[in-house]
């Protein structure tokens, strides 16, 4: 879980970046977007695309 303590003298835009920095990090964002329960049929084309690019990197490694 991301976590921002505010420092004595810090704005509230400071901690604001750092928390989004702390969250995108984290992987939170992507794994929301991954367990979403609607995929746009242009999400779904990418997934797959790249899922096909992996596959084939892999299968002409040594």
């Amino acid at each position: 879980m991301a976590q921002v303590i505010l420092g004595e003298n810090e704005g509230i835009e400071s901690a604001l970046r750092r928390f989004k920095r702390q969250v995108s990090k984290a992987g939170i964002f992507s794994d929301m977007k991954k367990n979403r329960q609607f995929e746009t049929p242009i999400e779904k084309r990418k997934r797959k695309e790249l899922a096909k690019h992996k596959k084939q990197k892999a299968r002409f490694r040594y």
